[in-house]
């Protein structure tokens, strides 16, 4: 099955905010062509965005990764809602992963940039 993964980010009206996740997904975006960011509001492009550009490229399937901390209300209620309507609206399989937070990985790299700012304070 032909999947799309979409990296999520929360969005903000403030330009500088969505740079930052631009900026902090270029490489893996680079590396990974069928993947792309988007953002749950605020900033453009919109999940719905980017679920409608994966259907009309021909993928069948989106995975939504979120860059999300933790799991709170958008990721327990309203990101799920809104990939119930899109799977509805576009003819298209949608998956919601875990957020990045739970990762190890990222627990481990938060500890060095700790540690790497701690002694440089």
């Amino acid at each position: 099955m032909k999947t799309k993964t979409i990296l999520l980010a929360h969005g903000s009206s403030d330009p500088q905010w969505s740079n930052t996740f631009v900026e902090l997904t270029r490489i893996s975006l680079n590396k990974h062509v069928d993947a792309c960011l988007a953002f749950m509001e605020l900033s453009t492009p919109s999940i719905e965005d980017a679920v409608k550009q994966a259907k009309d490229e021909g993928y069948e399937k989106v995975v939504v990764l979120p860059l999300f901390l933790a799991k709170g209300r958008h990721l327990k209620k309203d990101v799920p809602a809104m990939l119930d309507e899109y799977k509805a609206n576009y003819q298209i399989e949608t998956e919601l992963m875990a957020p990045i937070g739970e990762h190890p990985l990222l627990g481990e790299a938060l500890s060095q940039i700790i540690d790497d700012l701690l002694i440089q304070g």
